[in-house]
């Protein structure tokens, strides 16, 4: 990394030196914080193909025996900071959903929204996450794969309770909830490739029409999109 490079991209705080009476553990949690947010951070910025491991080692200010007690390589530091923060993200949907008062369209929506607005608040981690992770190798691609098994599961639910609201609702067919889930996905991806993770909220009526219509099916469509 040029000396240009890395006054764009800040440095961790480090650890005090000398004698800090911080426990072993609490020194390896900050150290493996540190790594993970510089990976993001330069993935982000430069690409995973472009970034390697001295620019991590660097951006963090750790030493590279350091790296290498957390990680065994680059591919293992940017899943990790890649899954990190998504029990995070599911419980923020789970948190607005649960707000819903009036049917499963208002969770719906308030869960979409929620999730917008979450991505939309990290914008280096959302071009890590939706640009630079497919990029990343087999594994990669099978822990965003593994990583859609909750909203999965959010959306068979969500059909469910759909049903009981309405039994006139025709039998969700099973394509569904992948549909969705990997649709929206790679709405998002193609938003985020575009420069416009700062307006991803603005979305949201379309991608709530679109997960009603194939939850509901074409005869139990909506016109209108809920008050944010």
């Amino acid at each position: 990394m040029s000396r240009d490079e890395q006054k764009e991209v800040p440095a961790a705080r480090p650890l005090p030196r000398g004698r800090h009476g911080l426990s072993p553990d609490t020194v390896r949690s900050s150290q493996r914080d540190r790594l993970v947010e510089a990976m993001l951070r330069l993935v982000a910025r430069r690409g995973y193909a472009a970034t390697s491991v001295p620019d991590v080692i660097a951006a963090a200010r750790v030493s590279r025996n350091a790296f290498y007690a957390q990680f065994a390589d680059k591919e293992a530091c940017f899943l990790a900071g890649c899954e990190r923060d998504l029990p995070d993200m599911i419980d923020t949907i789970y948190a607005a959903a649960s707000g819903a008062g009036d049917g499963w369209r208002e969770e719906l929506w308030l869960g979409t929204t929620a999730y917008l607005r979450w991505w939309q608040e990290r914008p280096e981690y959302a071009q890590a996450y939706f640009v630079e992770l497919p990029r990343a190798g087999e594994r990669a691609v099978e822990q965003r794969d593994a990583a859609y098994r909750p909203f999965l599961d959010m959306f068979g639910a969500l059909a469910a309770r759909a049903r009981l609201e309405d039994p006139a609702l025709p039998p969700l067919r099973a394509a569904v909830p992948r549909l969705i889930v990997y649709g929206t996905t790679e709405y998002i991806a193609a938003e985020v490739r575009e420069g416009r993770v700062a307006t991803l909220t603005s979305s949201a009526g379309d991608l709530y029409h679109f997960a009603v219509a194939l939850l509901a099916g074409p005869d139990h469509g909506i016109e209108t999109t809920p008050s944010a």
